[in-house]
């Protein structure tokens, strides 16, 4: 994956002008797919830099303490049947959504290692910081059709960090969300309870507390194009039996997903859902993402792999389907979007990106609080010789 990734027929656009001809800087950005098709541009094979933990209480800790390993049920032809509603409401800890964490934990992690960072000591400055999830908001954006969203960016000693922002309708979203919706949520953390255990060849255990503050996050670098990368994102678990133990390539990604039954409802599948999956854990560079179909009941009926190099197969016939070309194109041209527009180096000033579905990525310029998202320790910390041993700070403004 010095990736090229997955190839798709162009075929000719006369009237788009292709993003890599658009003038920037610009005040706005068009994200219709037909300005995007193309060849796949240059993504670097993800490397593992590091990772950290979050525990139970949402405190940070620069191991790998709350990682998990992979132990599927026997293959022996019987239905998994797990029952994805044990436990809830009574076993379950969701994490404090009104906390806006922005890139915190990710911060403390580059200030850890802000002296001894692959790439050399200048490699930084160069760089896009930012979470896997705000990326893979960007790939999917010429497809999306329901939800927008808002990047804030700004520049420190050289490096671009965008951190998402959680938009009104997002907001009002969360704040009335239905029952069914909070259980379906619940849902897809006991999955992947009863897939993982917490030792290598230990057994599940699914009837414990499903405390989503717990997380293991890899940080990881890339480059898009001539954009240096360093993101972090959420790792499900680790595979013991992966043909190779380097990460990434060992992470499995767990997801579970409605059964289905009818031509449509594999189409649609496919068209969204599929899309969705194959930017988020592409990104990264995991190469497999294991699903369970659960019934109307909650019980999970069947296990699929799903391997994200070969999701775009799904599709590839699909006039309606999407492109992996299209969406990392797109976000190609963002970042390049963004790096041009935010060009003054002050941690207090920050360009607000906003999209909404049939619309074009547009910018605001705005100071200090609220939107400054870059907090004070981290820029004091950094602002100090870099040559001095760097002390992790607990995340606070």
């Amino acid at each position: 994956m010095e990736s090229r990734g997955t190839k798709r027929g162009a075929g000719k656009i006369e009237e788009a002008e292709p993003w890599n001809k658009l003038l920037l800087p610009a005040s706005s950005l068009p994200t219709d797919p037909a300005l995007y098709v193309g060849p796949f541009p240059f993504y670097r094979r993800p490397s593992e830099l590091g990772c950290f933990s979050l525990d139970a209480q949402r405190q940070y800790h620069g191991d790998a303490r709350a990682l998990r390993y992979y132990c599927p049920p026997p293959t022996n032809g019987q239905s998994p049947n797990f029952d994805l509603r044990d436990g809830y409401p009574d076993r379950y800890r969701p994490r404090d959504e009104e906390v806006q964490e922005r890139l915190d934990h990710l911060l403390c992690w580059v200030l850890e290692h802000r002296g001894r960072l692959e790439g050399g000591p200048g490699w930084l400055a160069g760089a896009i910081v930012t979470w896997r999830g705000h990326l893979t908001k960007l790939l999917t954006t010429p497809y999306e059709r329901q939800e927008g969203w808002q990047l804030a960016a700004s520049r420190f000693q050289g490096t671009l960090y965008l951190s998402e922002v959680e938009t009104p309708a997002a907001r009002v979203q969360r704040l009335t969300r239905p029952p069914v919706l909070q259980e379906l949520m619940y849902m897809g953390y006991k999955f992947e309870q009863y897939m993982c255990a917490d030792k290598p060849g230990g057994s599940t255990d699914p009837s414990g507390e499903v405390n989503t503050n717990v997380a293991f996050c890899s940080v990881l670098r890339s480059r898009l194009g001539n954009h240096p990368l360093l993101f972090s994102g959420e790792v499900d678990c680790i595979d013991p039996q992966a043909p190779t133990t380097q990460p990434p390539t060992c992470y499995v990604e767990l997801k579970t997903s409605k059964e289905m039954h009818s031509p449509g409802q594999r189409k649609s599948f496919y068209r969204r859902k599929l899309l969705k999956w194959w930017a988020q854990s592409f990104l990264p560079g995991v190469p497999n993402v294991v699903a369970g179909f659960r019934n109307p009941e909650g019980f999970v009926c069947s296990l699929k792999t799903f391997r994200t190099m070969e999701m775009f197969e799904y599709v590839r016939n699909d006039r309606d389907g999407w492109n992996p070309s299209v969406c990392m194109n797109f976000c190609a041209a963002f970042l390049s979007f963004a790096q041009n527009t935010v060009v003054q180096d002050d941690p207090r000033l920050v360009y607000l990106f906003s999209w909404e579905p049939g619309s074009p990525v547009t910018v605001s310029e705005h100071r200090d609080a609220p939107h400054a998202f870059l907090p004070t320790w981290y820029v004091e910390a950094m602002t100090q010789d870099l040559l001095s041993p760097p002390e992790t700070p607990s995340p606070k403004d």
